[in-house]
């Protein structure tokens, strides 16, 4: 049975959409604890940062496939406007983060948040169990785990 914990081994990923900064700091520090909780010190961590959840994906994907990492989080806010912008950035956001992950065999966590304002993604950035940042950094520690008891090798 794979360690609920999951598994802090190797070095770890933070991508995160900085198009609201307050929100994409308060992601990374729910991150970086999680991380850190586990085990990964901060010198095992490195974030990288994109202009928001759309460019996600390709840095998702630059991480996996360098062979540096045991997983990457995947952190960023979409809030909703008045166009379907909202619809399409959610959308591909999570369609691009989850290949990454299906075709590279790299954990990476959803953490981008999907709201309909600024109070509901606050809510969700400030820690405690809705806190994405944590979960994206858990969910990827836990496949990390899951990764290697299936007998699949981590960079």
């Amino acid at each position: 049975m794979a360690d609920p914990a999951g598994s802090a081994t190797g070095r770890y990923a933070i991508c995160v959409g900085d198009f609201y900064e307050d929100l994409a700091a308060r992601l990374v520090e729910g991150a970086r604890s999680e991380f850190s909780a586990a085990g990964v010190g901060d010198d095992e961590i490195e974030i990288f940062e994109v202009p928001g959840a759309f460019e996600l994906p390709l840095a998702a994907h630059y991480c996996a496939t360098s062979g540096r990492f045991s997983g990457v989080a995947c952190l960023g806010a979409v809030i909703r406007g008045e166009t379907d912008h909202y619809e399409f950035v959610c959308s591909e956001a999570a369609r691009g983060i989850q290949s990454v992950q299906l075709e590279t065999g790299v954990p990476c966590g959803f953490g981008v948040l999907t709201v309909e304002n600024m109070e509901q993604a606050l809510a969700r950035t400030g820690g405690g169990k809705r806190d994405q940042g944590a979960n994206a950094a858990r969910a990827v520690l836990r496949m990390n785990g899951m990764r290697s008891e299936c007998g699949r090798p981590r960079p």
